[in-house]
């Protein structure tokens, strides 16, 4: 698609904030009005439209595309968006480590252990810790203790919480990211430990790093996009 606007600015609505090109406010792709809380996140938005280039690059529109999803999926139902991030809970990446003997184990232990030991902390939780691949339900009142989290966040922070904890595979990644002190990059290679591992002992594969480069840059926009918000 063609480059359709000149200008681009924002509007300052009941709400919140909006984007406008050529003085009309934008709408989501689901037709609704497309109100974000923060004016630093309408800011970042604006600049997603304002850079592209003569042929609209609709990837380009990380941001727009989180705020279309907060807006038109998350807002109108919550509890199915809190029902696709919870089982993310109970199989967390970091709860299912390999055998205590194997060396793998110790790097786990390192990277993974004061997550998840911050998250019980935080919480008022207790993960259930598995040795190799066999799944171990997690204790019900630690999954109904997670939704009770989850149903306190903005359907914004839903919307960038579904994405940092897919990329990860790990809730408990996923809802760390969501501080804004975060380590992003002590984030997301706790959740790559594995697959760092096997680069150790086999050797980079370039289609697979440039696939890893493009799922932390996804995480990290994520997150900075819950922090706008």
């Amino acid at each position: 698609m063609k480059r359709f606007y000149k200008d681009v600015t924002l509007l300052s609505e009941e709400g919140g904030h909006r984007v406008a090109l050529d003085g009309r406010g934008i709408r989501t792709q689901g037709g609704r009005t497309q109100i974000v809380p923060a004016r630093s996140l309408a800011e970042a938005m604006a600049t997603e439209w304002a850079d592209q280039g003569e042929t609209i690059d609709p990837a380009r529109f990380t941001f727009r595309d989180m705020a279309d999803y907060a807006i038109d999926v998350v807002a109108p139902d919550p509890a199915a968006a809190i029902a696709e991030i919870l089982p993310y809970g109970e199989t967390d990446t970091l709860c299912y480590r390999a055998e205590p003997d194997e060396p793998l184990a110790a790097r786990q232990r390192l990277l993974w252990e004061p997550l998840v030991t911050m998250a019980e902390a935080r919480y008022g939780v207790a993960f259930t810790r598995v040795s190799g691949i066999i799944h171990r339900p997690q204790a019900p009142e630690t999954l109904a203790r997670l939704r009770r989290e989850l149903e306190q966040l903005s359907p914004f922070a839903l919307a960038a919480l579904r994405n940092t904890t897919a990329l990860s595979a790990s809730l408990i990644v996923g809802l760390a990211a969501l501080d804004r002190d975060a380590d992003l990059d002590g984030l997301w290679d706790a959740a790559n430990a594995e697959e760092d591992w096997q680069v150790e002992l086999w050797g980079k594969d370039e289609e697979a790093q440039a696939r890893r480069a493009l799922r932390a840059q996804a995480f990290a926009a994520a997150a900075r996009f819950a922090h706008l918000a």
